[in-house]
């Protein structure tokens, strides 16, 4: 049985140097001197909020919403900790940007062929026994990575023992609980962090949608797969369409 991860990204070590940034965006060949923000080709960031350096990336919930509502199985919550996504399945209807209470997954709307990004918490890396690239980049240890259970647990110890912590891990119990877990000394709400309920959000989801017709929700979802479907896969052909074309002019 494979040992679920978790990552435990301590606030107040992090001294803003983005060395995750550009080990996240270094391993999945995005541009190193893309901005610092949250999009398409940055699945993990830095900002500054209440004089703190503050990570920004996908929680990797322990009941995900975004692989929930996802109507093909493209997002897939997996034992080892990661939520990851497969953009061979991915119909694009964007339901997952909607479902996740986080707010992560980005859409690159100016790709002719788009795809949803989010941070994947290196599953390649962590089947071959590799730290996570973020955490390696790491140069003092705001990032550790390790066992679930043992994760929680260092991070149970350091806000005990020490008084400046918020007596708070989130990612604990939020949305049911995470495998990305954050320790501070500024309350949460002051950071941005997102507000959210205890209970894991496909369970609010599937209690919402049984109030109505179920006829109304499966056909809208269907007529919906069937119109990504045949818009991804006349993208895919005008791109391949293009590609020849270039290569017979070159």
């Amino acid at each position: 049985m494979a040992t679920t991860r978790a990552i435990l990204v301590d606030i107040t070590k992090c001294i803003g140097c983005r060395s995750c940034e550009q080990a996240c965006k270094e391993i999945h060949g995005f541009p190193k001197d893309s901005e610092a923000k949250l999009s398409p080709t940055a699945l993990t960031v830095i900002e500054e909020r209440s004089n703190r350096f503050v990570r920004r990336m996908c929680m990797h919930c322990q009941d995900p919403a975004c692989a929930s509502a996802c109507l093909v199985g493209a997002l897939e919550k997996t034992a080892a900790g990661p939520v990851t996504y497969d953009g061979s399945k991915c119909i694009g209807c964007r339901y997952c940007l909607v479902a996740c209470p986080f707010s992560v997954p980005r859409y690159e709307w100016t790709k002719l062929v788009p795809y949803v990004t989010k941070c994947d918490m290196c599953p390649g890396r962590q089947a071959k026994g590799q730290p996570l690239a973020c955490v390696e980049a790491c140069p003092v240890q705001a990032s550790i990575a390790g066992n679930r259970d043992e994760v929680l647990e260092e991070a149970q110890r350091r806000i005990l023992s020490d008084s400046k912590y918020v007596k708070h891990i989130y990612g604990s119990d939020e949305v049911g609980g995470t495998s990305v877990f954050f320790i501070s000394d500024v309350p949460f709400e002051k950071l941005g962090f997102a507000i959210v309920p205890k209970q894991p959000m496909p369970v609010l989801t599937a209690n919402a949608l049984g109030d109505g017709p179920t006829v109304i929700l499966v056909g809208g979802a269907l007529l919906s797969g069937l119109y990504w479907i045949t818009e991804r896969r006349a993208q895919v052909s005008l791109a391949e369409a293009r590609e020849k074309s270039a290569k017979g002019r070159s």
